[in-house]
């Protein structure tokens, strides 16, 4: 398979991925269809999964930026580090293409929620609409949009719960897919088990900074919204954070790769 190939695959898993996922936040927050943080994550959760069987026979399902890296880095001889850059590209093109289909598809119902919570797009507060494309901290539905709903998470801090975060689940991938780990031996069942632990992670750590993993997931939908109108409540949104949602994910996921492999692979028997 071509490079090219596995790219457009990128492309159409990362447009999934977003599709379900961001569409699940859109449809709780303006429509109240998903009652509870938990039902947002396992839909998800379940997003994740199917985007991963649809597209991982040809590219790896990646899907996020900070599991290439973290392949890049500690798995060169399955993934070449030429490939990084035009997988990001792919992650980041599938991203805006679904967050475009979520702006198209809730345009009328973004509207009516900014009417009745008597919003200004691109003002203070429009956060609240915001968050269906990008990510804030902490999480605006719970805690608002005022001063000291923002002294209660830093952007460092936000970052370092991101970071945190995209450790475990790239941890959590790297031992779902290693052939060496016997615990698995049927590896057509990581995916679901990799979209549940994004679904765990949600719940646990939404409330604070809405829980991206994923500096695609996040980027792109936030690109646009920036261009829909949320202006710098888009970017570089409150406090100027939207980084750490980059940052955050980019320096976590390799961590939790090399912990797996430090603490975890090394006593696993080598194949033959």
């Amino acid at each position: 398979m071509s490079l090219i190939q596995k790219c457009i695959a990128e492309v159409v898993g990362t447009f999934f991925l977003v599709l379900f996922g961001t569409g699940a936040v859109a449809a709780a927050v303006l429509t109240g269809a998903q009652v509870g943080l938990w039902q947002v994550a396992v839909v998800w959760g379940l997003g994740i999964t199917f985007a991963i069987y649809a597209t991982a026979a040809v590219s790896g399902a990646h899907l996020n930026p900070a599991v290439s890296l973290s392949f890049a880095l500690w798995r060169p001889q399955d993934f070449p580090r030429r490939n990084l850059l035009p997988y990001w590209a792919a992650q980041l093109t599938g991203a805006v293409l679904g967050g475009v289909v979520i702006l198209l598809a809730f345009g009328t119902f973004l509207a009516r929620f900014e009417a009745q919570h008597a919003l200004v797009r691109g003002q203070p507060g429009s956060e609240l609409s915001a968050m269906v494309f990008g990510e804030y901290f902490p999480n605006p539905a719970m805690f608002g949009t005022d001063a000291a709903a923002h002294a209660l998470v830093s952007p460092l801090a936000a970052a370092a719960v991101e970071g945190f975060g995209t450790a475990i689940l790239v941890f959590m991938i790297f031992a779902l897919v290693d052939r060496r780990n016997g615990s698995l031996p049927a590896k057509h069942l990581a995916p679901p088990l990799i979209g549940f632990t994004v679904a765990v992670l949600i719940s646990l750590f939404a409330p604070i900074t809405q829980a991206g993993w994923n500096p695609a997931r996040d980027f792109g939908p936030r690109i646009v919204a920036f261009f829909a109108g949320w202006g710098n409540v888009a970017i570089p949104g409150p406090s100027g954070g939207f980084w750490a949602y980059i940052v955050g994910p980019l320096v976590g996921g390799p961590l939790g790769a090399a912990v797996y492999d430090l603490l975890i692979r090394r006593a696993l028997p080598h194949e033959n």
